[in-house]
């Protein structure tokens, strides 16, 4: 399964065009990680690729929907190359059980599970049946780094 969800996730990452392999940036006082049993929380991860947010701004105004699904797609891949540093495989994560997706929104922006919507995409894409998960999504006014999306997530290691 291992093989398959790594063929997958490198598919993926070429796909987008950008590399989640090696270090994953962090900025402050807290972990990217933690386990607790075998329930596995992810920080909140902003589309940053290296030192760079690639997408940035309101959603509806500033960005679109299409950037800000790009958004949501490299904040999961960048969940999932955590759980992976830290699981050590994908074939590890047993069930993603709930992602919290934040939208920088203009204020008549109503499209925030749209842009969730490609997250959920990728989790099911790389984990099969295992990424299926329950889902939050939410319009807020300001994200750090002026991103345009943010995604944490709970999973269940084995």
């Amino acid at each position: 399964m291992e093989d398959s969800r790594s063929t997958r996730f490198a598919a993926i990452q070429a796909e987008l065009g950008y590399s989640f392999d090696g270090e994953i940036k962090i900025g402050g006082n807290y972990v990217p990680v933690v386990q607790h049993g075998d329930q596995v929380f992810v920080s909140g991860q902003i589309p940053r690729v290296g030192n760079t947010v690639v997408v940035t701004g309101r959603v509806g105004s500033e960005t679109s929907v299409q950037q800000a699904q790009l958004a949501a797609k490299i904040c999961v891949m960048r969940a999932l190359a955590l759980l992976k540093q830290s699981l050590g495989s994908l074939d590890r994560v047993k069930h993603i059980l709930r992602i919290t997706v934040f939208v920088q929104s203009a204020q008549d922006f109503t499209q925030q599970s749209e842009v969730a919507d490609a997250a959920s995409e990728v989790l099911y894409a790389v984990l099969g049946p295992a990424g299926a998960h329950t889902r939050t999504s939410v319009g807020v006014v300001q994200l750090p780094k002026s991103a345009s999306v943010e995604i944490d997530l709970i999973a269940v290691a084995g």
